[in-house]
């Protein structure tokens, strides 16, 4: 069983910046990948970017540039920093690991980005 636990989440002015996190519940290590999507309404679920264990990144074109990916092995956390927010990256971002060939999901956060 894997917990994913996602915060950092809010209400930020176009422009500026929020940092996510996402708490699992094991060693990331244990994970083939893991990776932040997100979902706007009415929308399909969307990659954002993912890291595979070998460190590998696979970003979104939307995200390449603005946002950076990065795990802190010790706390078992990885963070989605997002730069130079705008009206569209407004969406829930979720949080997923590749286990097994298992996909396991958080509850996501919302983020909210005003014009």
């Amino acid at each position: 069983q894997v917990q994913l636990v996602e915060s950092g989440g809010g209400l930020v002015q176009a422009g500026g910046s929020l940092r996510l996190s996402c708490a699992a519940s094991r060693s990331i290590w244990s994970f083939s990948a893991i990776g932040w999507y997100r979902q706007a309404p009415g929308k399909q679920r969307e990659l954002v970017v993912r890291i595979s264990m070998s460190g590998s990144t696979n970003y979104a074109d939307s995200a390449q540039g603005r946002f950076t990916i990065s795990r802190d092995n010790a706390k078992n956390t990885v963070y989605l920093q997002m730069n130079s927010l705008n009206s569209e990256d407004t969406s829930v971002y979720f949080c997923k690991a590749d286990l097994y060939g298992m996909d396991y999901w958080g509850q996501g956060t919302q983020v909210t980005v005003s014009s």
